[in-house]
């Protein structure tokens, strides 16, 4: 009998909600992995995992991409994303942070990051 994934309804309708409203960096970084862009490697962007919503998840390659926005610096946001970094540890799954201004401005310097933790040079 084939496995069938049931993710919450509500979890569901936030990534849809986040992928309707991202960020400035946010959309930056998609326009650089979507369509297998980096290295040929596929990406999603808000893609529920668990009970969190990741921002961009390379299911082959067992990594997740976050960018980070100034909220990231509130106490309780920390604990929430210390929490999340170990679920997505035990799950096995690598976790790279990026502040929304290195996205902005550094993009081939996060791109290049991205690039060798998937096991490749991203070309110029």
């Amino acid at each position: 009998m084939a496995h069938v994934r049931r993710l919450d309804a509500r979890l569901l309708a936030n990534a849809r909600d986040l992928r309707s409203r991202s960020t400035d960096a946010e959309r930056r970084l998609w326009r650089h992995l979507r369509g297998r862009r980096l290295l040929g490697h596929r990406f999603r962007r808000q893609h529920p995992l668990g009970p969190y919503i990741l921002d961009f998840f390379c299911a082959a390659a067992r990594l997740c991409v976050e960018v980070d926005g100034d909220q990231h610096g509130d106490p309780t946001q920390r604990e929430h994303d210390e929490r999340r970094s170990a679920y997505l540890r035990d799950a096995g799954i690598d976790e790279l942070r990026f502040a929304n201004h290195e996205v902005l401005h550094e993009t081939d310097a996060v791109l290049e990051v991205v690039a060798r933790r998937l096991g490749g040079s991203r070309p110029v």
